[in-house]
């Protein structure tokens, strides 16, 4: 199976530099034009100001690639055949040669099998309201990937109590970024303890290291509050997702396609603070994925 890594990741995988990981569902999929093309570029940046390289992937013609160049990020913002996919989906992917963007479990999937230690996006998915069966491909993902991933939780979409006990049932070790409350996304907090506080890189790079020689394979989930400016208030999330939710049943939506649909009726519900803060979300994990990975870069020299 071909991967296509730029110079930029395959030099610093190469020398033992700190490299993060980026999804690319939230450019096809989670985030409106043109908004989603400044926030991919944005993120970029901000991995690189910290000192590591960004990594997003997504699949073209059906290969891998890691690390992407402007014009394929452009092509996953404003592309209209860009396939969603789940690790599923891979192969089907790589044998009809589709372009797709990654969601959580296949870019952590892809991004561990290259090499890369530290992975941020804005949420993981999980178990959906209402019908426990259904449950995001990303949770089996996080339980069988030594991945470092850096997110705000899991969508507030989601069941947050169940979505943690599936975490805490299949050893995902759940740390909380200055915080001692797993955050529920747009809001700083969920009532759910996480497993450890940790108040800097070096602490979360310490944790990841003793994971890697007890040589456990599950990730270790870093999950950050959304900065506070941008914080909504839980019981107006509530509300707004209830009337998203009684839309999509409405609507017939199912399957993939739930997520994205309440978020974006969340979005036009609170006059596009949802989406400021899912902006703000994503770029300040940026930000701490990348010290992460350059603790965790310093601590393997």
């Amino acid at each position: 199976m071909k991967t296509n890594l730029s110079d930029e990741v395959s030099a610093a995988l190469r020398e033992g530099r700190p490299v993060v990981a980026l999804e690319s569902t939230v450019i096809a999929h989670g985030l409106p034009f043109p908004q989603n093309l400044d926030t991919a570029r944005r993120v970029e940046s901000i991995v690189r100001e910290n000192g590591a390289v960004p990594a997003t992937i997504a699949v073209f013609e059906g290969e891998f690639c890691v690390g992407l160049n402007g014009d394929q990020i452009e092509k996953l913002a404003t592309g209209k055949n860009i396939r969603k996919i789940s690790r599923r989906d891979l192969p089907v992917a790589v044998a009809k040669k589709l372009d797709c963007a990654t969601t959580v479990a296949t870019t952590a999937f892809i991004a561990h099998r290259v090499g890369i230690k530290v992975f941020a996006t804005g949420g993981i998915g999980g178990i959906h309201r209402g019908f426990s069966a259904d449950t995001s491909a990303d949770l089996p993902e996080l339980a069988q990937t030594p991945l470092t991933v850096v997110c705000s939780g899991a969508k507030i979409v989601l069941d947050l109590p169940a979505t943690r006990e599936w975490l805490e049932t299949y050893g995902v070790t759940v740390l909380g970024w200055q915080c001692d409350e797993m955050p529920a996304f747009y809001s700083r907090s969920s009532g759910l303890a996480v497993d450890e506080r940790v108040e800097d890189a070096v602490d979360a790079a310490a944790i990841t290291a003793a994971r890697d020689e007890l040589d456990l394979k599950n990730a270790i989930l870093v999950t950050v509050p959304v900065p506070q400016e941008f914080e909504i208030n839980r019981e107006e999330l509530e509300s707004m997702l209830a009337d998203a939710l009684k839309l999509a049943d409405k609507n017939g939506i199912t399957g993939k396609d739930v997520t994205p649909f309440l978020l974006a009726e969340m979005s036009t519900g609170s006059n596009g603070r949802t989406l400021a803060a899912n902006i703000a979300l994503l770029e300040n994990n940026a930000r701490i994925a990348a010290a992460i990975a350059v603790a965790i870069a310093n601590d393997s020299r």
